[in-house]
């Protein structure tokens, strides 16, 4: 028997939780193929295995956290498929599919009809995300995957939650009949979702930053003209000529590496009683996924033209949203950029992303009307900007000085793309 650990994952993370298991007990194996999924901080993991055989037991349930070197599965490298779990576990399988068989006859047409359409909607569903202990709780209480709510992989809390959901109308109808004088204060129909490892990570940080850093936000706009008359001109060539589109978030990034430069504070962090001074760029992009906010990082972003950023942040964002981020896409960073102007968010104060010591927030583009001079007005496309920073190494003259410099950049974008 061999048994299978959870591997070392990184640096900083020493535990996960199982989101998954790929393969089940009597299952074979072959060395390198993935057996189950492991939610970190972070990102997600697939766990290989080292060893070729048939899985014998799995430790561990879907939802339980495991730590590294944890032993979570055992399997017999002599086995072929054919062990003695397997054959008893094919025989008890067997036996409940009789044991299911038996009922449905003695079932009304229109209720068999009924399983037989929920047997269909799963298999439907087998390629959705639920643990195999959700689509055991699902087939016990007869309901459909399709018709349950998660924000990523389905598990049996979740099916155990929206069951509740169903039965609620009868207690509260249960509750009235006993007690009449409480028709006039019925519960509140609520639900309870268990917090995915990354959003607890997510909370935890986001207060954890506001506990430790002395943070404090200014904000400036922009008028954004000539940027986007310098997009309009010039998209179709620098796609033609690049295979990528030229979007704002390139020129933001450029604009900010400018500004950096000269005010170099915020492209550090503090440690202990020292100020580490970062000699490089590599620029945090927030990109907003189903299972929260992550920043993965361009690295040496001061080295890379338009296209190479631009053709950066695409990959990251496309890996994000299919959850195919690395730990290395997520670790370091020395200075964050995020845009809820995306969602149409017009003025905010963005967070510091620990330990860094400053961060960038776009907004939505909005025309407005501008004072050219004393006698005339004109409709202009204008972005609020926000700088947020750790006033602990930050002054305000230095967060200030720093904003305006990214707003008169991006107000002469030609002398950017020059330099890109």
């Amino acid at each position: 028997m061999t048994e299978i650990k959870v591997p070392e994952l990184a640096e900083s993370i020493t535990e996960g939780t199982i989101a998954e298991w790929l393969k089940k007990v009597g299952d074979h194996v072959n060395q390198g193929e993935y057996i189950a999924e492991l939610e970190t901080d972070k990102v997600n993991i697939e766990i290989t295995s080292e060893f070729s055989g048939v899985i014998k037991e799995l430790k561990r349930e879907p939802g339980d956290t495991v730590e590294v070197g944890e032993v979570i599965a055992i399997i017999d490298e002599s086995g072929d498929g054919s062990s003695d779990q397997g054959s008893n576990e094919q025989s008890s399988e067997q036996a409940e599919e009789k044991k299911e068989a038996a009922p449905k006859a003695k079932e009304e047409p229109k209720e068999e009809a009924a399983q037989s359409t929920s047997s269909e909607e799963l298999t439907e569903d087998e390629r959705r995300l639920a643990t195999p202990s959700a689509r055991k709780r699902a087939r016990e209480k007869g309901i459909s995957l399709k018709d349950i709510s998660s924000n990523g992989t389905i598990r049996k809390q979740d099916v155990d939650s929206h069951s509740s959901k169903k039965e609620e109308p009868k207690q509260e109808t249960k509750k009235e009949t006993k007690a009449p004088a409480q028709a006039d204060n019925p519960a509140k129909p609520v639900e309870r979702i268990k917090m995915s490892r990354r959003r607890q990570t997510i909370a935890k940080r986001l207060v954890e930053s506001q506990q430790t850093a002395a943070m404090l936000t200014t904000f400036n706009e922009i008028d954004m003209t000539n940027v986007m008359d310098l997009r309009k001109r010039r998209k179709d060539a620098f796609q033609e000529k690049t295979g990528v589109k030229l979007g704002f978030m390139s020129f933001f990034t450029k604009a900010v590496i400018g500004a950096l430069k000269q005010f170099p504070l915020l492209n550090a962090e503090i440690q202990g009683d020292e100020i580490l001074m970062k000699k490089y760029y590599d620029i945090g992009i927030a990109v907003s996924t189903d299972d929260g906010l992550v920043v993965p990082v361009v690295r040496d972003a001061d080295r890379l033209g338009f296209a190479g950023i631009e053709s950066e942040i695409r990959n990251l964002g496309l890996k994000a949203r299919d959850n195919k981020l690395a730990l290395s896409d997520l670790q370091g960073g020395s200075f964050t950029i995020t845009n809820g102007g995306v969602f149409g968010s017009l003025w905010s104060t963005p967070i510091l992303n620990a330990p860094q010591v400053g961060i960038l927030g776009m907004h939505k583009v909005q025309w407005r009307p501008v004072a050219i001079d004393e006698e005339t007005f004109e409709n202009r496309p204008m972005m609020y900007i926000a700088l947020s920073y750790d006033h602990r190494i930050v002054d305000g003259k230095e967060a200030v000085s720093f904003l305006v410099k990214v707003k008169e950049m991006l107000e002469d974008p030609e002398n950017l793309l020059l330099e890109g």
